[in-house]
């Protein structure tokens, strides 16, 4: 019997590496620094050229909007150009990520938000800035209206699945492990509903891994996620087939958020303990890791992606 994966990560005090939410977007890391110097031209060229591709464009701006800077030079933009939509769009996500941080009133940063989607009515990324606000500090009848504003303009909009995925899995955990909990009712919904070539089929995976996160924090489950039996029952276990069956025949690799699917499902597979599958995700994400779901439900994700990458790999 083979010995079992090593356990991911110890627990988190402080990432090794800062994680690059950009990923593998080199146009967006190039206007991201040009920005952090005040060349907001560069940003307005690539939104241009993303276009109505609205995955991509939440992206991008949610991205941008990390930054310290770019609220400011946001308000730099608009200033040259005041009907902007693109500016108005960049300055409410960032603002949103200013109230996230308790740096903004989250009353006014709803104000903007809704001013730029007056501006760009067929955008869904200022509803998703409102989305992101709403998930952490709004009641349940707001985050079901803003995801459906959402979905209205685009049903199958990568982010704003995940944001409820993460938002409902931490409903009822004081019930602990529920088979028959709605976010996996959720999730298998979003999956059916969207096309079949739409990575939103593997938001099963990603309801698995959200719930278990919420359920490590509220100790139901051990800290370590290969030690828990999360992944192994036979319902998880079909799911994580479906997916990774799924991902071998997709054909989309330029999907601008496929990498955070990859780390989840790699993640995944090496809480199931198969090892050649997590090694051929590996193989694909090479860099790239993301922090969901690595870190969770407190752990230091760079760590705990190398520990696994490097036992899938047989680099150890």
């Amino acid at each position: 019997m083979p010995p079992p994966p090593p356990p991911l990560g110890r627990a988190r005090k402080r990432a090794a590496q800062a994680f690059d939410e950009a990923l593998d977007d080199a146009e967006l890391v190039a206007a991201r620094a040009a920005l952090a110097q005040g060349r907001w031209q560069d940003t307005r060229s690539l939104l241009v050229r993303t276009g109505e591709d609205w995955d991509r464009r939440g992206h991008r701006v949610t991205v941008l909007a990390r930054e310290s800077y770019s609220a400011a030079w946001a308000r730099e933009w608009l200033l040259a150009e005041p009907d902007s939509g693109d500016a108005s769009v960049l300055l409410a996500l960032a603002q949103v990520r200013r109230a996230l941080g308790g740096k903004e009133k989250p009353a006014r940063v709803r104000d903007t938000c809704i001013e730029a989607a007056d501006l760009v009515p067929a955008d869904p990324t200022p509803w998703l800035g409102l989305l992101l606000l709403e998930c952490a500090e709004g009641a349940e009848g707001d985050v079901v209206r803003i995801f459906e504003q959402v979905r209205t303009r685009y049903a199958d909009h990568h982010h704003a699945h995940h944001l409820v995925v993460a938002w409902l899995a931490e409903r009822r955990v004081e019930a602990g492990p529920d088979p028959l909990h709605e976010v996996y009712d959720f999730a298998n919904w979003a999956a059916e509903q969207a096309p079949a070539d739409s990575p939103l089929a593997i938001l099963p995976v990603i309801a698995h891994a959200e719930r278990y996160r919420a359920l490590a924090a509220a100790g139901h489950e051990p800290a370590d996620p290969v030690a828990s039996g999360h992944w192994v029952g036979r319902r998880a276990r079909q799911v994580m087939k479906a997916a990774f069956d799924w991902w071998l025949e997709w054909e989309h690799e330029d999907h601008p958020r496929r990498l955070v699917d990859l780390n989840f499902l790699a993640h995944a597979k090496v809480c199931e303990g198969r090892g050649a599958e997590a090694a051929a995700l590996f193989h694909r994400i090479g860099e790239h890791a993301t922090p969901a779901p690595w870190s969770y439900p407190d752990r230091d994700g760079v760590t705990a992606f190398r520990t696994a990458r490097a036992a899938a790999l047989g680099t150890t």
